[in-house]
């Protein structure tokens, strides 16, 4: 298994590691935009659009993702098509917000509503038969498809069918098996349909993207993934909306008192995410006086606290809220737009990420960029991104008492948090998406010359 610090020191270097691939150092290793031939793209998101405002339910790094490699790769001069499940019959159905070379399609499968994820699978073939209609309206052939989740995995396979064998690239960016090592009860635990198409997607697809090499490393115990077809490609950050502001400018922008210190969670609204555990530690934290918390507030950045009839796990969190006594600690603050959330990463002196599972932990990146410490849980991903006492803090999942402790040394260090400012910065350059949209290229020309091989 490949080391965290290799990992991440080793980001700028060609390697391979059990036949693994790791993709790096675009400019030696992928031929020039100028020299590649022109690629057309199929990029499936299936179940949730790269367009939808972030910190809902089922939005998160995923729409993140799709949507800034898209714009990356349209930069480089590949055209992208990301096809993704109607959920609005009032939306356009083409929509180029992604800039010159991306387009969104909003392709009609089933009821044209958000409706949830494991209702969707019954109108895969459906959202399959409308992407066909399009390409041959539009006179169009695909090189490569890009798949992202199981569900656009079992679109991938058919839309090869139809396409006559166009190589498949998939990403899950969440495994069931994985969700089901720390679920809590059966409502949290994926359903057997899923981890049988994941197993599914596994051996069909011809290339496989994981994030870290723990992933590389839970593809092959889990789903018996060949490890050759696996390639090392972790998620990008926008440095152009992501990098360093003054904290005073920030708290000013989005109305946060100069003096106050803000500790940040960003993210979807459910359980896995451990929402419970930072309450905890701001109530440890509280009980036993380890900080001044006069003039601090927690800020839950994410889902719809002001819903008529509250989500599950948001209702838990504020009736828990509630019970601790944090109400004059905790604001929830509600799924917040990309454009303002800089502001909220360079206001805050710390983001907590207390996740029971993240597969990579963009959030992790972005306030990096910022030059926001991360304190996170030392699972999946995240344990490769945050590197601990360098850019941020790693802590056991589910520890309140480690998370509070970690908690407690930023609050009052205020030299800590500017050393790990600074190496969070510098950190986060390895990962423009310019870079990490040429490793992807790579991957699309590797198939892309095994298929013309196999031709």
């Amino acid at each position: 298994m490949i080391e965290k610090e290799e990992y991440c020191s080793e980001l700028i270097s060609l390697s391979k590691e059990k036949g693994s691939t790791v993709l790096n150092n675009p400019l030696q290793n992928v031929a020039s935009s100028l020299d590649r031939p022109p690629l057309r793209i199929a990029m499936i998101s299936y179940h949730t659009c790269p367009l939808a405002m972030l910190g809902g339910k089922k939005t998160g790094g995923m729409n993140v993702y799709v949507r800034d490699l898209s714009r990356a790769l349209a930069r480089m001069g590949i055209a992208v098509d990301v096809f993704t499940r109607s959920q609005d019959d009032c939306a356009p159905r083409v929509v180029h917000d992604l800039g010159p070379g991306a387009r969104v399609m909003h392709i009609p499968a089933g009821p044209e509503r958000p409706i949830p994820v494991n209702e969707t699978e019954r109108y895969v073939d459906e959202f399959v038969d409308n992407i066909r209609d399009f390409a041959t309206r539009e006179g169009l052939h695909y090189d490569v498809i890009h798949s992202h989740y199981w569900l656009s995995g079992l679109a991938a396979e058919a839309l090869a069918r139809a396409w006559g064998g166009a190589p498949i690239v998939q990403m899950f960016h969440t495994l069931g098996h994985m969700k089901n090592q720390i679920a809590r009860d059966l409502s949290e635990r994926a359903p057997q349909n899923r981890l049988d198409g994941e197993a599914h997607v596994v051996q069909i697809a011809d290339r496989l993207i994981a994030a870290t090499p723990a992933e590389v490393e839970q593809l092959v115990r889990l789903y018996d993934a060949p490890r050759e077809k696996i390639a090392i490609v972790p998620p990008g950050v926008d440095l152009a909306h992501f990098h360093p502001i003054p904290q005073l400018t920030a708290k000013q922008m989005i109305g946060i008192p100069p003096q106050r210190k803000n500790i940040l969670f960003a993210g979807r609204i459910e359980p896995l995410k451990g929402i419970d555990t930072l309450l905890e530690a701001i109530a440890l934290l509280k009980a036993r006086h380890i900080t001044d918390l006069s003039d601090t507030c927690v800020t839950i950045i994410g889902g719809n606290p002001w819903a008529d009839t509250l989500d599950e796990e948001m209702e838990r969190l504020q009736r828990m809220c509630a019970e601790l006594g944090l109400d004059d600690l905790v604001a929830f603050a509600g799924a917040r737009d990309q454009h303002v959330l800089p502001y909220y990463y360079a206001a805050a002196e710390m983001v907590v990420m207390p996740s029971h599972y993240e597969s990579f932990g963009m959030v992790a990146l972005e306030a990096m960029a910022m030059g926001t410490p991360v304190i996170a849980s030392e699972v999946g991903g995240l344990a490769y991104v945050v590197r601990d006492g360098y850019n941020g803090f790693l802590v056991p999942r589910r520890d309140a008492q480690a998370l509070a402790q970690r908690i407690a040394n930023l609050l009052n260090d205020q030299a800590l948090r500017q050393q790990l400012s600074y190496h969070a910065t510098h950190y986060a350059r390895d990962y423009d998406w310019s870079i990490i949209a040429e490793r992807i290229a790579a991957v699309y020309d590797e198939v892309g010359v095994r298929e013309l091989a196999l031709a």
